[in-house]
């Protein structure tokens, strides 16, 4: 397979290789706004909830395209290294969550985040290039001490899948090609996704 008709295509292809996980006491976690249509038919498939993860980085003081950190609605991981004081980073935190706050309102409503301990963990997103967001969800996700995580992405660089493959349980990924350059260039349809459906299928789901 060299291209994916689009994020439906994907779902269901990787449903299928998930299907062994079907009736765990699990949950589905998103990578928004691209990672949700490929994850709602996955949660549907396997009964199991889903919702958006939200993460972050903490910017340098010096220059906030540096991370020296990430922040989750739940966790925070800093890069001990980074020397810098531990008010700017309380701060940050603190500001980055009410953005996260926000940003999960508008998604998700009123409904409680889903206790993650002990839970299988499987996290979607629509594909992974660098990689560093969905590194940075993991680290996150692990503070909440699931029993198994399980990334399941249509497409990943090769560099990339070898970072997450040594940091999870299961890597589930259809296309690890030699050359890349973008995600879209491995989908036949790769159409922008609006907050709108984002809500609608997170809705969706609830009501099943």
């Amino acid at each position: 397979m060299e291209r994916i008709r689009n994020r439906k295509e994907a779902a269901l292809l990787l449903a299928d290789r998930l299907e062994k996980y079907r009736g765990e006491q699990g949950a589905v976690l998103a990578i928004p706004r691209g990672g949700v249509p490929v994850a709602a038919p996955i949660a549907k498939r396997l009964g199991m909830p889903l919702e958006v993860t939200l993460s972050k980085k903490i910017g340098h003081p010096s220059n906030s395209e540096f991370a020296i950190g990430s922040v989750s609605l739940e966790s925070v991981t800093v890069d001990e290294r980074a020397e810098v004081p531990a008010e700017y980073i309380e701060a940050e935190v603190e500001r980055i969550r009410e953005n996260l706050r926000q940003k999960y309102s508008l998604f998700m409503g009123d409904r409680e985040h889903v206790t993650l301990k002990d839970r299988l963990v499987i996290i979607v997103d629509d594909g992974v290039a660098t990689g560093k967001t969905l590194m940075a969800t993991i680290e996150l996700v692990k503070k909440e001490q699931p029993r198994k995580i399980v990334v399941a992405v249509p497409v990943a660089s090769s560099s990339a899948y070898d970072k997450i493959d040594s940091m999870v349980d299961e890597v589930i990924c259809l296309l690890v090609p030699p050359y890349f350059q973008a995600v879209g260039q491995f989908y036949e349809e790769f159409s922008q996704i609006s907050d709108e459906l984002v809500i609608k299928l997170l809705q969706e789901q609830e009501s099943l």
